[in-house]
């Protein structure tokens, strides 16, 4: 009812295939670099898409949004998706990403790891937020699954569905819990005019975030809205921000002269 898995072969757009092996089984990863790196990546980030995207789709743009720090884009596939082998559920998502990250993080040494996600992705990115050493977090349209389950669907069947349904989100994936338990700084990405995760549910999880974050608002933007060329601008600024708070590093000369937000 949640999960629209997809198989078929992608462009990977420059991309490099790795893969992490887990109860042997294999979790697909997609890794590209961003302009600013010269010789080793100083930092990295670990990315998990939307329901309708796949890993090869977002490791090489997301990479060009982080196109002014040198970081090194981690892009997994949940299991059930192109590569990643075993069958698609809510239940498989917080394990693979735990492993992903354990994965990179022996990678990483002690340089920072951020985590970003987008849309159910920020399930991910939340749950590891709350359970593993990220430098900082960038979530864009999150979702509350259970909480949006119960208030948006469960007036019309009287809760006999909705209700069963909802509890059957794994507490592994509750995203205002999660986001309680998170002490890394944050950004939040949010469409004003998101018709699939409306911003009365975002907010639930923005609310409840206690560490440091910042709010990126977009006006008039829907669920899969792509970043004008403001946007852009603005959102290299927030992520010098999360640079400098999470990974306790200058920001690089290349980044955009204009205030960094508080």
């Amino acid at each position: 009812m949640i999960l629209f898995p997809t198989t078929q072969p992608r462009d990977p757009r420059g991309a490099t295939r790795l893969t992490v092996e887990q109860d042997g089984k294999t979790i697909e990863v997609w890794v590209a670099r961003s302009p600013a790196v010269r010789g080793e990546p100083e930092a990295f980030v670990l990315e998990f898409t939307g329901n309708a995207s796949r890993a090869e789709d977002v490791a090489s743009h997301s990479a060009a949004r982080w196109s002014n720090l040198p970081v090194e884009i981690w892009a997994m596939n949940y299991p059930g998706y192109g590569g990643s082998s075993g069958s698609a559920s809510l239940s498989r998502i917080a394990p693979a990403a735990e492993k992903t990250f354990d994965a990179l993080k022996a990678v990483a040494g002690d340089r920072p790891i951020f985590v970003e996600g987008n849309s159910i992705g920020t399930t991910a990115a939340l749950h590891l937020g709350a359970t593993r050493p990220v430098a900082g977090l960038v979530l864009q349209n999150s979702p509350p699954l259970r909480q949006m389950i119960w208030r948006e669907h469960g007036w019309w069947n009287a809760w006999l569905l909705a209700g069963p349904v909802g509890l059957s989100i794994p507490a592994q994936l509750d995203s205002v819990a999660n986001a309680r338990r998170c002490t890394a700084p944050a950004i939040f990405v949010q469409s004003s005019a998101d018709e699939m995760i409306p911003t009365k549910y975002q907010d639930l999880i923005i609310n409840a975030y206690k560490a440091p974050r910042n709010v990126m608002t977009l006006r008039g933007a829907d669920h899969n809205w792509t970043f004008n060329n403001s946007q852009t601008r603005d959102f290299s600024m927030h992520l010098a921000w999360l640079w400098v708070k999470g990974a306790g590093r200058p920001i690089p000369p290349s980044t955009p002269a204009t205030t960094m937000p508080q």
